[in-house]
């Protein structure tokens, strides 16, 4: 396998978030040949495959998954219904588009706004009732993808992941940005909703991890997943205190509710859009891996000791 042109290519659409560093990461690790893709692409351990591209343009995402086996779909969108509402079923019809044009297979990688508000644990086969414009788009676009499969034009997999946290999830992790950080600076932390529902988390090596296995696993194509989930999940005091008994500190914390939320959302675009998720706090958040922990024999990471690396990462 010298000659890099008979080895497979895995592309990853939306370079540079969390979840692409580390699947980048697990892929250049089992010695995988990888193109990244976004807007500007950097470099991360040592690839330099890199492609700019714009995937609400269908010519450029075209270009980007051309010569492709395996394409994942990684991107994260600004939290802004407008920009989602917009953005999405471009994004989404012109990835499906680009890897039939290439013979890909895709990986999607996907959260769980589209279930809404569950009566127990998400599992896959959960229908799609969601409680927020946010969900309504991403039913719309997983409901466009599974349509496809089904027809049997595409071979392709949901790969869904909870809330997720992890070392350098700093952007977008709520444990991360509400605690970690906050303690880390002396200050209280928050907790967004009720602090005495358990709130499932996935860390996000666990999922990077996920979405490799199931590039690997001919018998895991055309279905949903929920990526390694460790249960059961810990609620808002739990986590305030294995993380403030991680960093030698108070488990001081304010919860933030719908009030406070509205009242700061006059202020802050980002906290008005959060407002519409808060049923998820607000309810017991369980999502289940057991499907993925049974197929493919792995037990996520611990909710102490995904902890104690995110912790050690953010020192």
């Amino acid at each position: 396998m010298s000659d890099s042109s008979i080895q497979p290519l895995y592309t990853i659409l939306g370079a540079g978030g969390i979840i692409a560093d580390e699947l980048a990461a697990e892929l250049v690790k089992h010695q995988k040949r990888v193109r990244l893709v976004s807007r500007s692409p950097k470099s991360v351990n040592g690839i330099t495959d890199l492609v700019p591209a714009d995937l609400t343009d269908a010519a450029q995402t075209k270009k980007a998954v051309k010569g492709s086996n395996v394409v994942f779909l990684t991107a994260g969108l600004k939290y802004d219904i407008k920009v989602w509402a917009s953005a999405w079923p471009k994004i989404m019809t012109n990835v499906i588009d680009a890897c039939k044009e290439a013979g890909a297979k895709l990986i999607f990688f996907d959260n769980v706004y589209m279930y809404g508000l569950v009566n127990g644990p998400m599992k896959e086969d959960a229908p799609y009732h969601p409680s927020s414009r946010k969900g309504a788009v991403r039913a719309a676009i997983a409901t466009q993808l599974l349509n496809e499969v089904k027809a049997g034009s595409l071979t392709a997999t949901i790969a869904r992941a909870a809330d997720f946290y992890g070392p350098g999830a700093d952007k977008t992790g709520f444990l991360n940005l509400l605690i970690i950080d906050k303690f880390k600076k002396n200050s209280s932390a928050m907790w967004l909703g009720k602090d005495n529902l358990p709130h499932s988390y996935t860390f996000t090596q666990d999922a990077a991890k996920g979405l490799y296995l199931l590039s690997q696993d001919d018998t895991s194509w055309n279905q949903v997943w929920h990526l390694p989930t460790a249960n059961p999940a810990p609620d808002g005091k739990g986590y305030m205190q294995l993380i403030a008994a991680q960093m030698n500190t108070k488990p001081k914390y304010m919860k933030l509710g719908s009030f406070m939320l509205t009242l700061s959302g006059l202020f802050d675009t980002a906290i008005r859009e959060i407002k519409e998720m808060l049923y998820q706090n607000n309810h017991p958040y369980i999502f289940d891996s057991s499907k993925f922990e049974q197929h493919f024999k792995v037990k996520p990471t611990s909710y102490e000791e995904g902890i104690r690396l995110t912790v050690a990462a953010s020192k």
